[in-house]
């Protein structure tokens, strides 16, 4: 048998020769694999659509995927959501995942028993470990002395809530409720500086890297690399207050008398009655005095002018 083998710049997939003669898998299952291997990362394709695009049955997918799943190369796991939803994320691997003792692969439907080869504790052997450090490690501690863990604030869960609502677009950005608990206090402090859902959006979706290899650790890398810096608060300037002669009745800058009426200017000649040029010259003089508060004119100025 002569073997020939073209030399790929691009466009082409490196597998083990592990996998591809493991002849503990058929034929099928091991094509199959190999086209999921080929697939970028995030790849949606479920088992019916791989039938309906290839030339053999449902029946025939179905039974290479449980192979693939009893081999340890396709792995589904199960998801809760800060919601309550679950969600499957499926994981392809080139090597088959041994499963860890005393654990077993989550069945849909229900839960699942141990199998035979499964270990049974036994429960007069000594722990491996100290006493201190398997009640600290325990899953129901919440600290070094065993107390519950505290419940997350209102702001917290904000946070917490508002990621998975940016990201729940991008197939890619999965997160587990402990990556999201890590990275709420940095979205935290983007809510607190004014910004919204829409803008994470913009900040953490836009040209994700392709192959994505740790979401959490791009989020991490965005949220503090743009995180937007702290909204001035615009301060409002004091509307300037004007007081009115006791015996003129002009105004002037701050309670008392003006000028004119202490002596310390000319005196103006008053009218000694009132006409309709009289009023509309005193009118006019109002508007001008509010048109000079508008634009900020120095109240000495004002006194001085209307003096």
């Amino acid at each position: 048998m002569h073997i020939h083998r073209s030399a790929h710049a691009r466009n082409f997939t490196v597998l083990p020769n592990e996998l591809l003669q493991d002849r503990q898998l058929t034929y099928t299952a091991r094509g199959l694999l190999t086209d999921l291997l080929s697939r970028p990362d995030g790849w949606r394709e479920d088992g019916r659509q791989m039938a309906d695009s290839s030339p053999q049955g449902r029946g025939s997918i179905r039974d290479a995927l449980h192979e693939l799943v009893a081999a340890g190369y396709y792995v589904v796991e199960k998801v809760r959501m800060s919601d309550g939803t679950i969600v499957s994320e499926v994981h392809v691997f080139d090597t088959p995942q041994q499963v860890q003792p005393g654990t077993t692969r989550p069945v849909p439907g229900g839960a699942a028993a141990g199998g035979a080869d499964a270990l049974l504790k036994n429960p007069e052997k000594e722990p491996s470990l100290p006493a201190d450090c398997a009640s600290d490690d325990g899953p129901d501690a919440g600290g070094p002395t065993g107390e519950p863990p505290a419940e997350p604030d209102g702001r917290f869960r904000e946070a917490v809530d508002t990621l998975f609502r940016v990201i729940r677009p991008e197939p890619r950005l999965r997160l587990g409720e402990a990556e999201a608990r890590s990275l709420a206090p940095l979205v935290a402090r983007w809510l607190e500086r004014g910004a919204t859902h829409v803008d994470l959006a913009h900040a953490l979706l836009p040209g994700l890297p392709v192959p994505l290899h740790s979401p959490t650790a791009v989020l991490r890398n965005r949220l503090e690399r743009k995180l937007p810096p702290l909204r001035a608060t615009p301060t409002r300037r004091a509307a300037a207050r004007y007081a009115e002669c006791a015996k003129c009745h002009d105004p002037v800058p701050a309670p008392g008398i003006c000028r004119p009426c202490a002596g310390l200017g000319p005196v103006r000649a008053r009218p000694t009655g009132v006409d309709a040029g009289t009023a509309r010259a005193g009118a006019r003089r109002v508007r001008e005095a509010v048109r000079a508060a508008r634009t900020a004119i120095p109240v000495g100025a004002i006194g001085q002018w209307l003096g």
